[in-house]
């Protein structure tokens, strides 16, 4: 998850404009692909893409907030940066409220536009990281047999070996040996680490 390289990705139908911030951001050291609509990067989106989007909110046909909406819809981490004209301050407001992570508005300084794309880079490697942590948090909730996820499900809910084992009309030695294959399993020695590994994971699993 984290060892996608970070493209900024920028989405602008004014070719000038569109060729200005790729050169601009080439000279930052930046890996960068430009689109000349939403359409076009939304046929070449992939959950796998890693960076962030510079977005112009105003284009012909799909314009910015329709591709954001588009863009939430399939669950993209992407941090957007919305590039606004004078007077869609109104517009940008409702694009952070829908999760972009900031605007800039027209004619910006190149040196502000750079840092706001710093601080979404640096926002994507931290969502990234904690998704990696979480999807091997799900990989290990997966690995479990049936048993071991209903006596986990158990032991999260509070339950002593001895009231699972007489439930399940098992020993409490099977308790015990099913117990340590959980924890094993989970990478854990601590029920309360497991208890919120497994709550961190709940939306992913259930």
């Amino acid at each position: 998850m984290t060892d996608t390289p970070q493209t900024v990705y920028v989405v602008e139908d004014d070719e000038a404009v569109r060729d200005s911030l790729a050169l601009l951001l080439k000279s930052d050291s930046k890996p960068v692909k430009t689109y000349e609509n939403a359409g076009a990067f939304l046929k070449d989106y992939s959950e796998e893409m890693a960076g962030c989007i510079v977005l112009d909110i105003r284009m012909p046909g799909m314009d910015g907030m329709e591709l954001q909406k588009k863009l939430n819809e399939k669950h993209s981490i992407l941090p957007i940066i919305f590039v606004t004209g004078h007077g869609d301050v109104p517009m940008a407001v409702d694009a952070m409220k829908e999760g972009a992570v900031d605007f800039i508005q027209k004619p910006y300084r190149e040196e502000a536009l750079l840092e706001k794309i710093e601080a979404a880079l640096e926002q994507d490697r931290e969502q990234r990281k904690t998704l990696g942590e979480r999807l091997e948090i799900v990989r290990r909730v997966k690995s479990l047999t049936p048993r071991e996820t209903e006596i986990m499900d158990r032991m999260i809910a509070g339950q002593a070996n001895k009231v699972i084992a007489i439930e399940l009309e098992i020993s409490q030695r099977t308790v015990e040996i099913h117990r340590s294959r959980v924890m094993h399993k989970m990478g854990t020695h601590s029920l309360a680490h497991l208890v919120r590994m497994v709550l961190s994971v709940k939306d992913l699993i259930d």
